[in-house]
């Protein structure tokens, strides 16, 4: 079937629903469609029921109402069909580690079914399409995140698809392979190959052809992406020339009656205002003036949602004001390197966070930025260099240095198996606290993340933004003098990443110390200062708007954070070239 633009419709969702025991509907009355030719964002936080949906179009699931159609099929009744017609990246790919790149595309052919007469110009095409020809012989072990991504769309590539289903291709990948592999799926859309690209980053819906936009398996939006986001047209306002410290102007800004979100924005502040609002900027202060910005796909978003969580912070009102103990920074890296074996991991990493500032380390996956991470926490033993938290040298005094610090991982690392109070005992414990001091602290966490309703299910078994909250709930439980947060928002919904980043700003204008790795370039704006790590080392160190204004170009006046980041690192590339 055609639509009257002349694009087929590869897919007919029509009141879908899908249930997992008696919890609420994964899926609730989905109805949509996906053309040919297009690439179709499946956009919403983790948990919105994007990977439900894409089951039941690869026909692995059925639905328990309404019909999936995908090429003309009914999931139901020939899924035999459709599998065999289709392309399929799952979001945890099944690539086999301990084989090479080589490998995987010869088991993926024979279970594709490829002929063996056709093996050799497929398989040069698609190590041409994703430039892995010179890694063939790699383990897939070995190779980072981008390029198992890439390794992954090759194996989904092997029959050329009429439709491809793409779960999360973007999820911890780093900004230069998320555009590598936007560039990828555009060209494959030449070829009238519909896609479905499953994502929780928000501004990768706004380079989709077309949306369906999920929350707690509700559709609430179908559409192009521009038409989301002209609801906040004239709405959204850039406030530049502040005076005095940004993030408790922000606060202030979000506390204004006609104000429903902000974030920071380098040294300005960004705000979308109710409709029909005009911009109050008065708890901006002197000097201070609003101009009108271009709006976001999560502007809208947020918006669509009721708005942020304002600009209070409880957890930092409960906090103790940390003074300076002396001149020295809080946080220091010392000519940091790591080696293993032959391979540098990190080499010569310096810089110093002071207390109260809020510090980014930025990088392609595989630059270093975890292993300096992780030296830092005291996790990673250096194999030169020193650093220290606190004052204390993680190297003599590794144990007195993390009871400084509160750590948030990358992935939930708390104990699933126990509930959220067991865990907030637990690591209460682990920080040191007892008796009332630790009564306290666990009530206070009890309250402030309103976990009353949730305190006896296993933590695993929590949707993903209450882990996050649990998450950081354990971390803060001692009032550490440090934060060290890895990636601590990636696939929770706007809401949920406002309320953690007003806790964040809140408690660094208590006089905390914060750490940050991140791939959501919006989130490097929160940071004062950035280290641009690539291949080891940093290649620049400087607030956001300095890393801005270093790559601004005729061709590019007004950079954003990801221009600045690409072009940084291509900058490296080049001067290491001529020095070669």
């Amino acid at each position: 079937m055609t639509t009257g633009a002349g694009k087929a419709e590869l897919v007919r969702l029509s009141d879908v629903t899908k249930r997992f025991g008696d919890a609420a509907p994964a899926l609730d009355a989905v109805s949509g469609s996906i053309l040919g030719g297009e690439i179709t964002g499946l956009v919403g936080p983790d948990g919105a029921g994007k990977t439900t949906l894409i089951r039941l179009m690869t026909s692995l699931m059925l639905p328990d109402g309404g019909t999936v159609e995908v090429l003309g099929f009914d999931t139901a009744k020939d899924p035999a069909a459709i599998q065999a017609s289709i392309g399929y990246m799952p979001q945890r790919f099944g690539l086999y580690e301990d084989l090479s790149v080589q490998e995987n595309l010869d088991l993926y052919a024979d279970l594709r079914g490829l002929p063996k007469a056709e093996r050799a110009a497929v398989f040069d095409e698609l190590l041409t399409f994703t430039d892995l020809k010179r890694f063939t012989s790699r383990l897939a072990g070995k190779l980072s995140g981008g390029m198992k991504q890439k390794l992954g769309l090759a194996c989904a590539l092997l029959k050329k698809p009429r439709l491809l289903l793409l779960d999360e291709p973007g999820v911890g990948v780093d900004p230069i392979s998320r555009r590598e592999l936007w560039k990828m799926v555009e060209n494959l859309t030449n070829e009238g190959i519909g896609v479905v690209w499953s994502t929780a980053y928000l501004d990768e819906a706004e380079a989709c052809d077309g949306v369906l936009l999920l929350n707690q398996g509700k559709l609430l939006f179908s559409g192009k992406p521009a038409d989301m986001t002209a609801r906040v047209e004239n709405r959204v306002f850039k406030v530049s020339g502040i005076v005095g410290r940004k993030r408790q102007v922000l606060a202030k800004l979000l506390d204004e009656d006609g104000i429903i979100d902000g974030v920071i924005q380098g040294e300005a502040i960004r705000i979308v205002t109710r409709d029909g609002a005009k911009p109050e900027i008065l708890s901006a202060g002197d000097g201070a003036k609003a101009s009108p910005a271009p709006p976001r796909f999560e502007d809208a978003f947020v918006d669509m949602l009721g708005g942020g969580p304002g600009g209070r912070s409880k957890l930092a009102e409960a906090q103790q004001t940390l003074t300076a103990r002396d001149e020295r920074p809080v946080i220091e890296a010392k000519g940091l390197t790591k080696r293993f074996g032959d391979f540098t991991a990190a080499d010569d990493i310096t810089f110093d966070i002071r207390r109260g500032e809020i510090f980014g380390l930025l990088g392609p996956n595989g630059a270093g930025k975890s292993t300096t991470f992780k030296m830092l926490c005291g996790l990673l033993k250096p194999t030169a260099g020193e650093g220290r938290v606190a004052g204390f040298d993680l190297r003599r005094d590794a144990a007195e240095a993390r009871n400084q610090l509160g750590y948030m991982a990358q992935k939930f690392s708390l104990y699933g198996d126990l509930s959220i109070g067991q865990n907030l005992d637990f690591f209460a414990g682990v920080y040191g606290l007892s008796g009332q001091r630790k009564r306290e602290r666990v009530a206070l966490m009890n309250e402030i993340f309103d976990f009353g309703r949730h305190a006896g299910q296993s933590s695993k078994d929590l949707p993903l933004g209450l882990k996050q909250r649990l998450a950081l709930a354990c971390a803060v439980m001692h009032e550490p003098r440090a934060l060290f947060l890895d990636e601590p928002t990636s696939g929770v919904d706007p809401i949920t990443r406002r309320e953690f980043w007003t806790h964040i700003n809140a408690l660094v204008e208590k006089g905390v110390t914060v750490l940050v790795t991140t791939h959501f370039m919006e989130e490097a704006e929160y940071c004062d200062r950035i280290s641009l790590i690539y291949r080891g080392r940093s290649i620049a160190l400087g607030s956001p708007d300095e890393l801005k204004a270093g790559v601004v170009t005729t061709d590019q006046p007004d950079p954003t954070m990801e221009d600045a980041f690409i072009a940084l690192i291509e900058r490296s590339e080049a001067q290491t070239k001529e020095a070669a």
